[in-house]
């Protein structure tokens, strides 16, 4: 889920991304992974909550698209389930998450 607040002072928007119980079943540790910041994959440890879900906020240009995914534990890559929309990426056979700001 991602849940976007737009700043009135800057073209800036905070970006809340939440991965679902469901897609995170026993999960230890979940990173949001994408071109905001470099597809670097501890960049961002998102945190989890006492649902069983996990989160993170960003700070990212408004008008602007970002492909990302979540990498669940180090090994398995999850797409969002409610991204605006998703696009092939170039070295799997599997899409990207996008978010449209």
């Amino acid at each position: 889920m991602i849940k976007k607040q737009f700043l009135k002072t800057k073209p800036v928007a905070n970006v809340t991304f939440t991965l679902g119980k469901e897609a995170a079943e026993g999960a230890e540790k979940v990173n949001l992974v994408g071109e905001f910041n470099g597809w670097d994959t501890s960049a961002i440890e998102m945190k989890k909550l006492k649902t069983g879900a996990f989160k993170a906020t960003v700070k990212l240009d408004a008008g602007n698209e970002y492909q990302f995914r979540y990498l669940i534990d180090g090994e398995a890559w999850e797409n969002d389930w409610e991204a605006d929309k998703y696009v092939p990426n170039n070295l799997t056979f599997e899409d990207n998450s996008v978010v449209v700001l």
